[in-house]
């Protein structure tokens, strides 16, 4: 972490403006500094005003304080923690036909999980308010403090201008178009809310899953495909938010099926777990669901085990162009297809590794997303939590309860 007034833990002086509340707990998140002593070490600031600043973070309740070990003189040293427990974040998750929401603790652990089952083709305003809703009972289940509420992570699919919290134009999400979503909860939860691609969520939560993972790819094979993009540690959202987007490249070899983009033969409308669930019913199957797909497949039905395969090796197709451009070290796969991940993966691998060029694939690993179905809602809330506990926000939060330190 980085900050004005801020040195490093071992002791370097401050060059400019004294380090505030929220750079000292910036500093205690990070396990930097333990104790007020190497505070001041790191920071150059006076006892008393340590003192100030550490006293009204542990009265925001961001901050515990314990007993440790002993200190210069053989006195015991009280020790300084990020509390995890000082307050709650929500998480929604929005899918095509349903949302994955959930109460998570200032660590991003998910404390109650649940869905709303909601295609959202009914609109936002109602999407929202039924997400809300069941949130607010989450939260009462937990036990939880709704005024400890500080933020809520909100991820839809296709490209999301981040800034302005709204879908840009996205198909699948009619009605969606440039509507801004946190208005919607605020009402419920006056507390921040952040807004980003469904896919690049999962991409935040499988990055802190995957520590020392630099370069990694994640895959979401469900109702759609999408995919995201993390580069040297940072994930990538590009010029306008649609990094990712490989659900509308055209397959080559394909049989002249219309999009609902416009054009045709889209990755999507060939591979994804709607195409599935047509090209299963039109082969007499009874499935509308992709886990009813994912439910054929484990039954050991020949033909879907087939079309997943296929669609699999579609998949590949259009990674390893991804692979070849950007050489990640993992992909992994996520989304409800993922319950069929023998065949869809075997047919994914088959691809990649006969279309990337040696030296792209020699060390790569595709596998399965490290959460098991809570990387949309854990990335949720880390992208909120970002927010919500960077060393401005928790100053505003001390100022607005008159807790700032003078400096």
């Amino acid at each position: 972490m980085t900050g004005a007034g801020i040195g490093s833990a071992r002791g370097r002086r401050p060059t400019s403006a004294p380090a505030t509340a929220g750079e000292i707990f910036a500093l205690i998140r990070q396990g930097a500094v333990a104790t007020r002593t190497e505070i001041g070490r790191a920071t150059g600031l006076s006892r008393t005003a340590v003192a100030a600043r550490v006293d009204r973070l542990l009265k925001e309740g961001l901050v515990t304080e314990v007993q440790g070990g002993a200190a210069t003189g053989g006195r015991p040293a009280a020790r300084l923690a990020f509390h995890t427990a000082g307050g709650t974040v929500l998480a929604a998750s929005v899918g095509v036909s349903r949302t994955s929401l959930a109460v998570c603790d200032l660590a991003g652990t998910v404390l109650a999980q649940d869905s709303v089952r909601m295609r959202v083709r009914s609109g936002p305003e109602a999407v929202l308010e039924a997400v809300g809703d069941r949130l607010a009972r989450l939260v009462q289940e937990t036990g939880s403090d709704p005024a400890q509420v500080r933020g809520i992570g909100l991820s839809i699919p296709g490209t999301v201008d981040s800034v302005a919290g709204c879908s840009i134009g996205v198909p699948v999400l009619p009605g969606w178009a440039e509507v801004k979503l946190p208005p919607l909860l605020t009402d419920r939860f006056p507390v921040p809310v952040r807004v980003d691609n469904d896919v690049n969520v999962m991409a935040i939560a499988e990055q802190h899953a995957h520590p020392g993972i630099d370069d990694l790819l994640v895959v979401k094979v469900s109702t759609g495909i999408g995919a995201a993009v993390v580069s040297g540690g940072t994930l990538q959202r590009g010029a306008r938010g649609s990094a990712g987007e490989i659900g509308h490249t055209q397959i080559a070899d394909g049989p002249g099926t219309p999009c609902h983009c416009g054009n045709v033969d889209c990755l999507e409308i060939l591979a994804s777990g709607s195409a599935l669930i047509r090209d299963l019913t039109a082969r007499g199957r009874t499935v509308d669901t992709v886990s009813g797909v994912v439910d054929l497949v484990r039954s050991g039905d020949a033909e879907a085990v087939r079309l997943v395969r296929t669609a699999g090796r579609r998949i590949g197709e259009v990674l390893a162009s991804a692979v070849n451009l950007l050489n990640p070290a993992v992909i992994t796969v996520g989304g409800d297809l993922v319950g069929a991940y023998e065949p869809l993966v075997a047919g994914i691998r088959e691809s990649v590794f006969k279309r990337s060029v040696a030296t792209a694939t020699q060390t790569l690993r595709v596998e399965p997303g490290a959460l098991a179905g809570r990387s949309g809602v854990t990335g949720c809330a880390i992208l909120v939590l970002d927010q919500v506990l960077s060393p401005s926000a928790v100053d505003d939060v001390l100022a607005q309860h008159d807790l700032t330190p003078p400096d």
